[in-house]
C-alpha cells in the first residue's frame, strides 16, 4: 500500500503546483491569493506557505512565472547564445552546472549494440516535479522520466525500449545517491549518455544552457553546425533519456511557444517557473 502524502514530500508539492496551473488557467493571471486557494480548497496562509517552500516566491509572484506569456518574457530577458557558451570548450567529458554533472557519452559500438552487456538498474522517486522514475549503469544515470502525465507503465515501457538488449534490475538504493545529489544540485551526478551521435551533439547543447535561462531549437541547430536540420533537432531534444539534467525544457521555439515536451507540457512549464524562481529568490 502507498503511504499517504505529507506536507513534507516534495512530490506532494509538486501535485499542489500542478493543480495551481490547473486554477491559473482556469481562472486567469492576477487571481488573488484567496481565489487560487479556495480553487483547490486550502486556506489562504497553508496555500502560501506551501508553495514560499515549494518555488522559494510568494504564489502572487508565482503566478507571473506560470503564465504562458513567460515563456517570450524568459526569451527576451534570459536567452543564451549555445554557440558563445559552446565555444568555452565542452566536449567529450564535461562538468556543468556549479559541477555537480559529470557526463560522458557511450561509443558508437555500445549505442550499436542497444544496451547488450548493460546492467541498468531502476527506480522510483520523489523529486520536485512529481513522481520520477530513474535508471543507471555503472558509469551513471542513462534514464530518467517524470509520470505525473504519463504513468509508471508508460515511461517504463518507454525508457526500457531506448535500449532493447540491456539486463534491467529494479535496485533504487544503488542509484539514490546520484538522484538526491541531482536535484539537490550538490555533491557529483554522473550521467551516462546513451544515444546517436547527432543526439549525443544536441544534448551536449543544452548542457550549456543554465538554469534559469532559455533558447531555442534554432540556436541549438546552429550551434551543431546543422542550421536546417530543425526537425531532426527537435526529434533528439525529445529523445532526450536524462529529463531535466539535460534540460530539454529550457529549449523554446523562436516565437516564443513553449513546443512539446515529452513528458507533458505542465511538466515543462512547472520546471521553466521553478527554476525562474529560484534564479530570482
Amino acid at each position: 500500500m502507498t503511504p499517504p502524502e505529507t506536507e513534507t514530500d516534495s512530490g506532494y508539492h509538486f501535485n499542489v503546483m500542478r493543480r495551481a496551473i490547473d486554477a491559473i488557467d482556469a481562472g486567469g493571471p492576477g487571481q488573488t491569493l484567496e481565489q487560487m486557494a479556495a480553487r483547490m480548497d486550502m486556506s489562504p496562509a497553508h496555500f502560501q506557505r506551501l508553495f514560499s517552500r515549494w518555488a522559494g516566491v510568494s504564489p502572487k509572484r508565482y503566478q507571473q512565472y506560470l503564465t504562458l506569456g513567460h515563456a517570450k518574457a524568459l526569451l527576451s530577458e534570459r536567452f543564451t547564445m549555445i554557440e558563445t557558451a559552446h565555444s568555452v570548450g565542452l566536449s567529450g567529458t564535461g562538468r556543468l552546472h556549479d559541477l555537480f554533472l559529470r557526463w560522458e557519452a557511450m561509443s558508437p559500438g555500445e549505442f550499436a549494440r542497444q544496451g547488450a552487456g548493460l546492467v541498468i538498474r531502476y527506480g522510483g522517486f520523489d523529486t520536485p516535479f512529481g513522481a520520477a522514475l530513474a535508471m543507471g549503469t555503472d558509469k551513471g544515470l542513462c534514464g530518467l522520466g517524470f509520470l505525473s502525465e504519463t504513468g509508471r507503465e508508460a515511461a517504463m515501457a518507454d525508457l526500457t525500449a531506448r535500449w532493447p538488449a540491456a539486463d534491467y534490475v529494479a535496485d533504487a538504493a544503488t542509484i539514490r545517491p546520484w538522484v538526491d545529489a541531482a536535484f539537490a544540485q550538490k555533491g557529483d551526478t554522473a550521467l551516462h549518455l546513451m544515444g546517436a551521435p547527432f543526439q549525443i551533439k544536441v544534448w551536449e547543447a543544452l548542457l550549456t544552457i543554465p538554469s534559469g535561462q532559455v533558447t531555442t531549437y534554432s540556436e541549438i541547430a546552429q550551434a551543431v553546425r546543422h542550421p536546417r536540420a530543425m526537425r531532426a533537432v527537435g526529434t533528439a531534444v525529445g529523445r532526450n533519456p536524462v529529463s531535466f539534467l539535460i534540460p530539454c525544457h529550457r529549449a523554446l521555439r523562436k516565437s516564443g511557444g513553449l513546443g512539446g515536451y515529452h513528458w507533458g507540457l505542465p511538466v515543462k512549464r512547472a520546471m521553466l517557473a521553478w527554476e525562474a524562481a529560484r534564479a530570482e529568490a
